[in-house]
């Protein structure tokens, strides 16, 4: 369901060219710097709109669309964000 929720706020928000979103979640369960729960999630995510924008900056924007989401049902977070052109010349 979180990965379900943080692909429609994405698209809503920053209508990405491609987006994929891997739930980690299962292999992080119970250790011991995640005591309120919250899953582990990996988001590539491809968007004009980060074009002239620093990778703080893409990062976050992602970090204000995800907004109350990042206190509990998100533990953690990678961001790997890219413009069109830098995902066509696969710059990482």
């Amino acid at each position: 369901m979180t990965a379900t929720t943080i692909r429609q706020k994405l698209e809503e928000a920053l209508k990405p060219e491609l987006i994929e979103i891997i739930d980690h979640s299962a292999a992080h369960a119970g250790h011991a710097g995640n005591k309120k729960g919250g899953g582990h999630y990996n988001v590539t995510i491809v968007s004009q709109l980060f074009e002239g924008k620093s990778l703080v900056q893409r990062h976050q924007l992602i970090y204000q669309v995800m907004g109350d989401m990042m206190k509990e049902e998100i533990h953690a977070l990678g961001i790997n964000a890219l413009t069109p052109s830098e995902n066509s010349k696969g710059t990482i």
